[in-house]
C-alpha cells in the first residue's frame, strides 16, 4: 500500500511538472508572437513618402513659404481692392519754384508752378502700403498681380519642358539605335546654344515685326522651353535604359503590349519620382529666367506687372540708392519663391531615396 501511495505521489508530481512546463512553453510562445501582431504596422509606400517628407524641417519650411506666397498672390487681390494693377494715383503734389530776375536795376521774383499730375515714387503710407513706382502705381497691388503672372508662366514653361523631355527621352531610351542617336545629337546641339543671346535676338525680331508686347513673354518662355528639354530627356533616357531590361518589361513584351503602353504605363510611372524632383528644382530656375527676360525688357511690358518688370526700375541709380521699397519687395518675393521650390525639391529627393529605412 505504501508503495502504491508513493507511485501515485510521484505520478502526480510528474503531471504537475508537465503541466507547468506546458504553461511556460505556451506563455513563451504567446510572449514572442503577441508583440509582433500588435506592434508591427505595415505602411504603404505613399504613407512612408509623406512621413519622410513632413519629417524634414527644410521641406516644411519650403511648403509654408510657398503656401504664403500663393495665398498672397491669388487671394490678396480679392481682399485688398483699393488699387488696381494698372491704376495710377493722380494726386501728385504741386511744386512752386521761385527765381529772382534783375531787369534794369529792378529785381523781380518769377514763380514756376509744376503740377506733377501723378504721385510717383511715394514712400510707404496708409494709402500705399509699399509706396508707388515711377508711374504712380501701387507697388503692393502690382506685387500680387505680378506674382500671379510670374508663377503661372513658370509653371507652364516647366510643364512644357517636362512633356517634351519625357516623350523624347522615353523614345530614345526605349528604341535606342538610330532613334537614340538622332535625339541625343539634337539635345547636344541645344545644350551648346547660348540661350540668353538667342532670347535677345528673338526679342528684337519680334519687336521689329510688330508683335504685341503683351505676348512677348509667352512666346519667349515657349522658346525657352524648347531649348531646355535636353536635361529632362537625358534623365528619362538613362532610367529607361536600365528599366527596359527588367523582368516585368520582358513579360509585358511577351504578352503583346503595345510600345506606347509599355513606355507610358510601365516605364514612366517607375521613374515618376525622379521626374517630380527634377520638375520641382526646375521651377526655381524658370522663375529666375522669367525675371531676367522681364528685366531686360523682353518680357511683360508696363503697365502690366511681373516681378522681373518691377525690378527693372533698379536700372536707375537714384532709385536703386534711395527707393528700396520700389525694387526690394519683388526681389524678396523672387528669393522666397526660388528657395521654397528648392527646399521642396530637396525634401522630395530625400523622401524618395530608397536607402531611407525609417
Amino acid at each position: 500500500m505504501e508503495e502504491n501511495k508513493e507511485l501515485q505521489t510521484a505520478s502526480s508530481q510528474e503531471a504537475e511538472i508537465l503541466e507547468a512546463t506546458e504553461a511556460v512553453a505556451t506563455a513563451s510562445v504567446e510572449d514572442t508572437e503577441t508583440p509582433l501582431d500588435k506592434n508591427v504596422r505595415l505602411m504603404s509606400p505613399t504613407r512612408m513618402l509623406f512621413r519622410r517628407f513632413f519629417r524634414s524641417k527644410l521641406s516644411i519650411t519650403g511648403l509654408v513659404m510657398l503656401v504664403i506666397l500663393f495665398a498672397f498672390c491669388w487671394l490678396g487681390p480679392v481682399v485688398y481692392q483699393r488699387w488696381g494693377e494698372t491704376e495710377t494715383d493722380r494726386t501728385g503734389k504741386i511744386e512752386y519754384t521761385d527765381y529772382s530776375v534783375s531787369i534794369d536795376d529792378s529785381e523781380f521774383v518769377q514763380i514756376f508752378v509744376t503740377d506733377n499730375g501723378i504721385n510717383k515714387l511715394a514712400p510707404p503710407s496708409a494709402d500705399h502700403i509699399l509706396g508707388t513706382d515711377e508711374q504712380g502705381m501701387d507697388i503692393f497691388t502690382r506685387l500680387m498681380y505680378g506674382g500671379r503672372l510670374s508663377l503661372t508662366i513658370s509653371f507652364l514653361a516647366v510643364f512644357l519642358t517636362s512633356v517634351l523631355g519625357i516623350v523624347l527621352g522615353g523614345l530614345a531610351g526605349f528604341y535606342g539605335g538610330v532613334v537614340d542617336d538622332i535625339i541625343m545629337r539634337i539635345s547636344d546641339i541645344l545644350i551648346c546654344l547660348p540661350t540668353l543671346p538667342l532670347m535677345l535676338i528673338i526679342g528684337t525680331v519680334l519687336d521689329a515685326n510688330g508683335v504685341p508686347s503683351q505676348y512677348y513673354i509667352y512666346l519667349l518662355m515657349g522658346l525657352l522651353s524648347l531649348f531646355s528639354w535636353p536635361g529632362m530627356a537625358r534623365l528619362v533616357r538613362g532610367q529607361i535604359l536600365f528599366l527596359r531590361e527588367q523582368e516585368y518589361m520582358v513579360a509585358a513584351e511577351a504578352m503583346g503590349y503595345s510600345t506606347a503602353r509599355r513606355i507610358f504605363k510601365h516605364l514612366i510611372p517607375n521613374i515618376l519620382p525622379q521626374i517630380l524632383v527634377s520638375m520641382t528644382m526646375s521651377l526655381g530656375s524658370m522663375i529666375l529666367s522669367e525675371s531676367t527676360l522681364s528685366y531686360l525688357n523682353l518680357g511683360v511690358r508696363v503697365p502690366y506687372a511681373s516681378w522681373g518688370t518691377m525690378i527693372q526700375i533698379a536700372k536707375d541709380n537714384y532709385i536703386l540708392q534711395n527707393n528700396f521699397n520700389v525694387w526690394g519687395a519683388p526681389g524678396f518675393c523672387i528669393i522666397i519663391a526660388v528657395l521654397g521650390f528648392n527646399f521642396i525639391g530637396d525634401g522630395l529627393r530625400d523622401a524618395l531615396d530608397p536607402r531611407q529605412r525609417r
